[in-house]
């Protein structure tokens, strides 16, 4: 098993120079953010959505777009808003009254990175609608479905959802997105140098597609090769149980009212994986998966009226089993 690891590193260590540059060309407009950029990255590696939320002009959609400038592939961004239509999304079937006969129009919903900005902004008909394209990668209009190309990834961001005019998301629509990121204010330091960056007339800041979707592909071929043994894998059901089974891990059952699914297993070893090549690893450790789990489990447990009572959220209780469960 070391050779295998040892030939993995050696993978790792050739597709290192790709994905520094790839940091770097994001760097180039995204001042701070290094774990919202290392985030999205993990999700591009695995294959899978990102909800990002956070106030007003805290660069999360600029994050989005720089990401997909530097992906030679399709890009379209959704504005959800409150009168935006399912049609709007997926597409719809036009009558053609010369030939008597409809005809399929498709929607902004079939690109390679979807930008779906403000999503908790539109009703939640649209918001379900993105349901099919999340979990199935393909999308049905009328009797005929249409599958998605590859890569294909959701990254939705939205405003803390007790602002006004906002919807709460479906829970099982909410599940499909692999992590959930909370973004933060900038430091004061790093306030002055967006300041000296971005306030400006001048041209928006260039940056070079440097990815294709082959890449991409290549990437995550080798995000499932990283090596993680029994023990890490013992870990993250240990970490996942304690969400269902708190009192066995000495955390309070009154505080939780739902514990996580088994795709929370599922997405904490793949996000493990992903977290362990960025950093230049051909195996998972424990921190890897610390590191990582809050943003997967904190949109997956639900707390009860007592924990809200007692002021605590699912991160207070995430960061407690994190603080609890054996660590290998």
């Amino acid at each position: 098993m070391s050779i295998d690891v040892m030939q993995i590193n050696e993978l790792v260590e050739k597709e290192n120079t790709l994905l520094q540059n790839i940091r770097g060309e994001i760097g180039k407009v995204i001042i701070g953010q290094t774990q919202l950029v290392e985030r999205l990255l993990i999700a591009l590696l695995c294959n899978n959505h990102v909800l990002i939320e956070g106030v007003p002009g805290l660069a999360k959609t600029l994050s989005v777009t720089t990401l997909s400038r530097i992906i030679q592939a399709s890009f379209k961004r959704i504005q959800f808003t409150p009168d935006l239509l399912p049609g709007d999304l997926i597409g719809t079937m036009i009558y053609n009254p010369k030939s008597g006969e409809f005809t399929t129009r498709k929607g902004p919903i079939f690109a390679n990175i979807i930008l779906a900005d403000e999503i908790n902004r539109a009703p939640a008909k649209v918001q379900s609608a993105l349901l099919e394209a999340m979990q199935e990668r393909q999308i049905t209009i009328g009797d005929q479905s249409y599958p998605l190309d590859d890569p294909f990834m959701v990254l939705a961001t939205q405003n803390p959802i007790d602002q006004e005019g906002t919807y709460p998301l479906p829970e099982a629509q909410v599940d499909r997105f692999m992590l959930k990121l909370k973004v933060t204010y900038p430091s004061q330091d790093e306030e002055k140098l967006i300041l000296r960056r971005m306030a400006s007339s001048e041209k928006e800041i260039v940056v070079e597609p440097i990815i294709t979707p082959a890449d991409i592909i290549r990437l995550r071929r080798l995000t499932d090769r990283i090596y993680m043994d029994e023990k890490i894998e013992d870990y993250i059901i240990r970490l996942v149980a304690a969400t269902r089974q708190p009192a066995a891990y000495n955390i309070d059952p009154n505080l939780i009212q739902y514990g996580a699914s088994p795709r929370a297993s599922i997405f904490l070893a793949l996000a493990s994986r992903a977290h362990a090549l960025l950093a230049g690893r051909g195996y998972v450790t424990p921190q890897d998966v610390k590191a990582i789990a809050m943003d997967v489990l904190r949109h997956r447990i639900t707390v009860t009226y007592e924990a809200e009572a007692e002021e605590k959220s699912s991160e207070d209780i995430v960061q407690q089993i994190l603080d609890t469960v054996e660590v290998p």
